[in-house]
């Protein structure tokens, strides 16, 4: 059975959303230029989670931190090259953004069959919600048209992707600064349901949070027992361990499970529970309600995806997701 047809089985997996805001995009974009673009872009997918349960997360994460950059305009995809600093090298980039290797090869067959027609950035957009999908998440219809962008900033990665470190107010003051409210905050920290983390983006929490010398209070006992074996303190930081320690693979409302439980890895992860407010509220309104975060995240992630792109004139088709088209020969 193909992937389409698995896509008309699993129907209570579909969530119907309105994204009004998005008059620039268009779901049926492609529908006469490219006819086969999204099923290119989901064959490339599960091709390639396949081969590594990691994926998924990866190229989920990967439109994340091109959204928040400028936003999704595939800036991120460009390499570094003589007078030219892209994204790659920024520090919540370097050595945690994967899968480039994937839009390359579904951007390469798109190429072949609808030669500059399909941006990188849709591609990018397109491969998140796939990656959230066949992980046994939610379905939504992606708006298309957004094109590439020519330039990137490392300084505005540096600065504007959140940080696994970030409380509260600097976790909502970031997604404020693109377009995102508390609400989205919550929903869209539930991508960590799949994926893993560097024991760097939390090694601080098992021995010295906030310069204290004592590990941060809020993690289960034998949960920080395990991350210590795992992220001993002068350890390899770049050993990971699962954002959600019991579903890592599936994506679920296990990890607002988690939280509740003192099991988020991130200190990001658990100041939304332990934090008075709305963000603990909505922890536990998803923690209970599968089909509530489902809705949520698929619209969060809607909104996310549409916020300044680049259409129109603007921007470019990259032949290579990694160059601009002038520099293409």
């Amino acid at each position: 059975m193909g992937i389409l047809p698995i896509l008309a089985l699993l129907a209570l997996a579909v969530v119907t959303i309105s994204n009004v805001g998005a008059t620039e995009l268009d779901i049926s974009f492609y529908e006469f230029s490219c006819p086969d673009a999204l099923a290119i872009v989901q064959r490339g997918v599960h091709s390639a989670m396949q081969e590594d349960r990691r994926m998924p997360a990866s190229l989920l994460r990967l439109h994340f931190h091109d959204c928040f950059v400028n936003g999704c305009d595939g800036s991120n995809l460009l390499d570094d090259r003589p007078g030219f600093v892209g994204e790659k090298t920024a520090t919540p980039n370097l050595n945690s953004a994967r899968g480039f290797n994937v839009i390359d090869k579904i951007k390469q067959q798109l190429e072949e069959i609808c030669p500059e027609t399909v941006s990188c950035a849709d591609i990018v957009a397109i491969a998140a919600r796939d990656s959230v999908f066949l992980s046994g998440g939610p379905f939504w219809d992606v708006e298309l048209g957004r094109r590439d962008a020519l330039t990137t900033s490392k300084n505005a990665a540096t600065n504007a992707i959140p940080r696994p470190t970030f409380n509260v107010p600097q976790l909502i003051a970031s997604f404020n600064a693109v377009g995102l409210d508390e609400k989205d905050v919550v929903s869209l920290s539930g991508s960590h349901t799949i994926g893993k983390a560097r024991c760097t983006s939390f090694q601080a929490r098992l021995y010295n949070q906030g310069n204290s010398g004592r590990p941060d209070p809020s993690l289960e006992r034998s949960y920080l027992a395990e991350l210590q074996h795992r992220c001993p303190q002068n350890g390899d930081g770049n050993v990971t361990s699962p954002l959600d320690p019991c579903t890592p693979a599936v994506f679920d409302n296990q990890y607002y499970k988690d939280v509740m439980a003192g099991r988020g890895l991130l200190l990001s992860d658990q100041v939304l529970d332990t934090t008075p407010g709305t963000t603990l509220q909505l922890v536990e309104a998803y923690a209970h309600d599968q089909g509530k975060f489902f809705h949520d995240f698929a619209a969060s992630m809607l909104k996310m995806s549409s916020h300044h792109v680049l259409s129109s004139n603007h921007g470019e088709v990259r032949r290579n997701c990694r160059i601009p088209n002038a520099e293409n020969h």
